[in-house]
């Protein structure tokens, strides 16, 4: 089966945050305050695609109010930072909203990713990701983390449902 077919099947996202929604750099200001940078393609991706009945789900290890609140912004109500284990808060989510696999495409770049990759429908990854990550990697999107690989997986999967753009 390639990954199209399998992209049919997906209804939840689940993105980590730094190397996927951000260019796994940090700007370090002298105050101490760590900065990201988002692409607004992948914000209009991700409110797309929870008003058409999509969950988007972020699991991240890092704690920042400015990227929770820009993605509460957008529409995510499940944002999980500064989570030392990706794993218990995806069985976690799985339990709550009683979500199968393999309706599931997680993106992540590095190593606290693989686990939960590994129990999924979907393995995504940008293409910048880490060697191990794009090992194991279902899909492996042409574009860098934190320039659009977000919404070239949501993209690819509203596509398939006919509900990417009415003038498609």
């Amino acid at each position: 089966m390639n990954y199209l077919e399998k992209f049919k099947d997906i209804k939840t996202f689940i993105f980590d945050v730094d190397g996927v929604l951000t260019n796994s750099e940090i700007i370090v200001l002298e105050s101490g305050k760590l900065l990201r940078k988002m692409s607004i393609r992948d914000g209009y991706a991700i409110k797309h695609a929870l008003k058409s009945g999509y969950q988007v789900v972020i699991i991240t290890g890092g704690k920042s109010e400015g990227v929770v609140t820009r993605l509460n912004n957008l529409g995510v109500k499940d944002v999980y930072s500064g989570v030392s284990d990706k794993m218990e808060v995806y069985e976690e989510l799985i339990d709550i909203y009683g979500l199968h696999p393999i309706h599931i495409l997680y993106m992540g770049d590095d190593f606290p990713d693989i686990q939960v990759m590994q129990k999924v429908g979907i393995a995504a990854c940008p293409k910048d990701a880490a060697h191990e990550v794009i090992e194991i990697a279902d899909y492996i999107s042409p574009i860098e983390g934190g320039k659009g690989c977000a919404r070239d997986v949501i993209e690819k999967v509203m596509r398939l449902h006919g509900k990417w753009m009415p003038e498609d």
